[in-house]
Formats: structure tokens, C-alpha cells, sequence
């Protein structure tokens, strides 16, 4: 019991503290989910507490994301949000079967720059889809895609409401200047009291301006923590199990990448596979109850740590202070203009586009940067799982492209002095190749690029030939007759070829080879390249 006082004792000023950004957060991204509120505060209850008893991080904070509302309201506007709840329950399956094969390792294979351009889409998607809230726009024609939503709104911006959007533009700048001069402030917190404020006084005629608010459009809140699923649900619908996998991966992504963030933060180490565990259950038990689908938020993540948050209970505590906020204070926040849920979206969504990121990409890779933009605009426009599958398959295509290349250093020598040493693909700009070569193969010899080496060994005009192992990791079937090939046509030109440093990697595949154990046997396999070359006659310095 001491302990539990001690832990509770440590953690429940940063329990609070998330709790109090939580709420209006979770508030505004089920809204931006198509869902409604309660559907959030939900998911930020059970989805908290059972993440942080059984997940594998001392700092994370599991709830609803930014990260897969653009996914969820491209869902919504076909389906329905009654069908979200069980989305939460087969991601949280599907997170489980993750966690079981260890798939998540897999997931690496989506670069970084393809996460960058996905949140651009979804950051586009969350803002954009504010603009009838910002601008007080209502009754307008619903459509099944979102971006026709968006240029329905932009036909009608001659209808904007003046009062609504400056309140929205106000809380927006607001959100900013906070953000600038008391980073340490939870802005959330102080737009949400600001336009809880403003909407009741507009709700009672106090105030000669009219704001929308959430009561005008979701009716009185009650403080419900449990809404029972329908589980009616097309089990084979195409789209339901789209958004179930796109959803099951970004959470997966998210959740691992906060708890690493946070990890750097604090010096800690979290139980990668644990923190799965722990997901999976955390959405499994937010649909049960009614909730969306949940992952690890950095925000709320890195908030946690910075207000001193010691152990995995500060974010049970958190869900619990949201649980009585909802139970003490929910029914206030009915009266938020939906101007003032939007500032905080958008805030929200540019917040999550780091622009940092693709001016390395613009510096360093510029086809990656390229990639994410595309990627960007097929989140946005067409579809979250087309942008992701388009950016992964793409980058796959081009690493497969660099690996087929083969990977090679030359050291050209004339007269047992050295003229240079080379990557492979500036051979051709060399006149004189000199009479030994040694040739450095790295990393793989495999069907995938044997016949780049073939080729720019062939490109090779020099009596003797090293071909130098010592780097080689790994070596399939396909590889190892293609070498023994390029030693058989290398010759018969009458050129001399010897080999070296077969490491522990590749010599037991060489050894069942009767073409090495003759070369060993002959004396053209050699333990070292200056074995090898002191073979020749050089004299080589120590």
C-alpha cells in the first residue's frame, strides 16, 4: 500500500495535467473522426487504463490520434460512426495477431519519409475538414468523399459567418502565441475555457453574436463511459477490413515511434513487444465500451514526461481524471463553439506536419522528398491506404533498385604501386587500370545484383584480378555460380585471379564447392589481400 500511495503521490500532478489537455483533445478528434464527443472521452478512458497496466512503456499515452482521424472520417462519411467502435475491436485483433507473429519488426520497411507525407495528408484532412466549422457554414450538401466535402465548402465561403470566424481565428492565434511565449501551457486547456465561455453566454442571449456550439449540433451531453457496440458489421466488406489493416498499421507505427521519442526524453527503455501487447487490448477494450480506435500521441506522450511523470501510473492516473472530469464537468463542454473545436484541430494538424523533416528531404534526398508529397496528396485525396501502400511500394522499388547495383571498392595497382582506389562505377573514367586489381565485393552476392558485378568485373582491363571477400556478409546459390563463372570466362581470357578473405559468413558455402577446395589446393586462395598481393612481389609497409 506504500507503494501504491508513493507511486500515486509521484504521478498525480502529471496525471492531472494530461487529463486536463485529454479532454478537450479527445473532444475535437472524434469530432474530426465523424464521431461524436462522448465516442472520445471513451477511448481516453478505457484505452488509457488498459494501456498503461499492460503496455510496455513507463511514458506513453494511449488515446484518441491525429494520426488516424483523417483515416477514420474518410470511413465515417460512407458508413457511419456506429460502425467505429468495432473497427477499435478488429484493429485491436489484428494489432494482437502483430504481437504474436512479431510482425512489427516488418513494419521498417515503410520509411520515414512515407510516415512524413502520410501525416501531411492526414494534417491536410483534419484541417481542411474544419472549414464549416471555422466558417459557420451549415446545411450544406454531404458527400461520400471528403475532398468533394472540401470543394463544397469552398463554393460556399460567401456564406461565412463574420462572428464565427474571427472567433476562430483568434482562438487559432491564440493557440499560436501560447504555444510561442509559454510553451509549458496547455493552450487546449485555455481555448476550450475561453469558448466554453463565449458559447454558453451566446446560448443564453447574452452575447449579440450566435456561435454554434456542440450542444446546437449533438444535442445535451451526458457523462456515458460505456456505450454497448453494434455488432451487426459486414464482415467481408473490402473497405471495413481497409481501414482495419491502415488503421492497425499506423497505430502500430505511432505508438512505437512515441514510446521511442519519449524514451530518448528520459533515458528509459520501454518493452517494445509488451507496448503491442498492450495496444492490442487497449483497443479491444475502447471499441467494447463504445470508443474508436487508439494509439500512442506524442503530444500528450511528451507532455507527460515534461510534467514529471516517474512510472506507467501517470497515465493510468490520466485516464482516471479524465473519467471524473467527464463524470463532474462533461456536461460544460457541451456549450464549446464548434469554431473554437476547430481552432484546436487545426492547430493540432499543423502541428503535426514537422516541417523540419522535409527540409532535410529537400537537402539531403530530394526524391524522397518528392515521394512524400505524393504520398501527401493520395492520403488526402484519394485514399490513406493508397498513399501509404503507393510511398511503401515505391521506396521498396527504388532500395531494391540501389541493392541490384552491387556494392564494390577497386584498388588499381601499375608496377606494385598503387594508381587508385575506386567505387566500381567510376572505373569507366579511368584510362589506365594498371596490371592488379583488387576488387572488393561488399555486403551481398545474390541473384539480386551478381550481374552488376558481373558486369563492371568484365569492364576490368588488368592481367590479375584479387577478388576480395572480407566484406561479403552473404552469399545464395545464384551468387556462388555466378562467381565461379566470372573465374572460369576471366580465365580462359588468361588472366590471373586469386581470392581472399572468405569469412565465416560465406566459406562453409564455399567449402561445398569443389571448384574453392580446387583453388585452395592450387594456391590462389589466399587468408588476406596482402597475402595476396605479397604474393605478386609487392612490399608492403606495416
Amino acid at each position: 500500500m506504500k507503494r501504491v500511495l508513493a507511486e500515486v503521490a509521484s504521478n498525480w500532478k502529471a496525471g492531472l495535467t494530461v487529463a486536463l489537455v485529454s479532454v478537450p483533445l479527445s473532444l475535437s478528434l472524434a469530432i474530426a473522426s465523424g464521431a461524436t464527443p462522448i465516442m472520445g472521452i471513451i477511448t481516453a478512458i478505457w484505452a488509457g487504463l488498459v494501456a498503461a497496466a499492460l503496455g510496455g512503456s513507463n511514458f506513453n499515452v494511449i488515446g484518441p490520434a491525429g494520426a488516424l482521424s483523417g483515416i477514420l472520417m474518410s470511413f465515417t462519411l460512407t458508413h457511419g460512426a456506429q460502425m467505429l467502435p468495432m473497427i477499435a475491436i478488429l484493429s485491436g485483433l489484428l494489432i494482437f495477431a502483430f504481437y504474436l507473429l512479431r510482425w512489427d519488426k516488418y513494419l521498417v520497411f515503410i520509411p520515414s519519409s512515407v510516415m512524413h507525407g502520410f501525416t501531411l495528408g492526414v494534417g491536410l484532412t483534419i484541417a481542411l475538414g474544419q472549414l464549416n466549422f471555422a466558417l459557420g457554414l451549415s446545411g450544406l450538401p454531404s458527400h461520400e468523399s471528403l475532398f468533394l466535402n472540401v470543394m463544397e465548402s469552398f463554393r460556399h465561403v460567401a456564406e461565412t459567418q463574420a462572428p464565427v470566424f474571427i472567433l476562430f481565428a483568434a482562438l487559432l492565434a491564440l493557440l499560436f502565441l501560447l504555444a510561442r511565449l509559454f510553451p509549458r501551457v496547455p493552450g487546449a486547456v485555455i481555448v476550450a475555457a475561453i469558448g466554453i465561455l463565449l458559447g454558453y453566454l451566446s446560448e443564453v442571449h447574452r452575447i449579440p453574436f450566435t456561435f454554434p456550439t456542440l450542444l446546437s449540433k449533438y444535442g445535451v451531453f451526458h457523462a456515458v463511459l460505456i456505450q454497448p457496440p453494434q455488432f451487426l458489421f459486414p464482415l467481408f466488406d473490402l473497405t471495413l477490413l481497409k481501414v482495419v489493416l491502415t488503421v492497425t498499421v499506423v497505430a502500430v507505427l505511432e505508438t512505437l515511434l512515441s514510446a521511442k521519442i519519449v524514451d530518448g526524453m528520459t533515458g528509459t527503455r520501454f518493452d517494445q513487444k509488451r507496448e503491442m501487447f498492450g495496444l492490442s487490448l487497449a483497443n479491444i477494450a475502447s471499441g467494447l465500451a463504445g470508443g474508436l480506435p487508439a494509439t500512442g500521441v506524442l503530444a500528450r506522450t511528451a507532455l507527460n514526461a515534461r510534467s514529471g511523470a516517474t512510472s506507467r501510473w501517470a497515465s493510468g492516473i490520466n485516464a482516471v481524471f479524465v473519467l471524473l472530469i467527464a463524470l463532474v464537468l462533461f456536461r460544460g463542454f457541451q456549450y464549446m463553439p464548434l469554431a473554437a473545436v476547430a481552432s484546436i484541430l487545426v492547430f493540432a494538424a499543423i502541428r503535426m506536419v514537422e516541417v523540419k523533416h522535409f527540409v532535410k528531404l529537400v537537402r539531403f534526398d530530394y526524391a524522397s522528398f518528392w515521394l512524400s508529397m505524393v504520398v501527401g496528396v493520395l492520403t488526402f485525396a484519394v485514399d490513406p491506404m493508397v498513399g501509404i501502400l503507393v510511398g511503401a511500394t515505391v521506396s521498396l522499388l527504388a532500395f531494391a533498385r540501389h541493392l541490384s547495383r552491387g556494392q564494390s571498392e577497386l584498388t588499381l595497382h601499375k608496377d606494385r604501386k598503387m594508381l587508385a582506389r575506386i567505387p566500381h562505377h567510376k572505373l569507366s573514367d579511368m584510362d589506365d587500370h594498371g596490371d592488379v586489381v583488387v576488387y572488393r565485393l561488399a555486403g551481398e552476392l545474390t541473384y539480386f545484383n551478381a550481374k552488376a558485378h558481373e558486369d563492371a568485373i568484365h569492364k576490368i582491363r588488368a592481367g590479375t584480378i584479387i577478388l576480395s571477400l572480407r566484406n561479403l556478409f552473404y552469399i545464395d546459390l545464384d551468387g556462388l555460380e555466378l562467381l565461379h563463372e566470372i573465374i572460369e570466362h576471366l580465365e580462359k581470357e588468361g588472366r590471373t585471379i586469386l581470392i581472399t578473405g572468405a569469412g565465416e559468413f560465406i566459406r562453409p558455402l564455399l567449402h561445398k564447392t569443389h571448384w574453392f577446395a580446387d583453388r585452395e589446393k592450387d594456391g590462389s586462395v589466399f587468408a588476406s589481400t596482402s597475402d595476396a598481393l605479397t604474393s605478386l612481389g609487392f612490399h608492403l609497409t606495416a
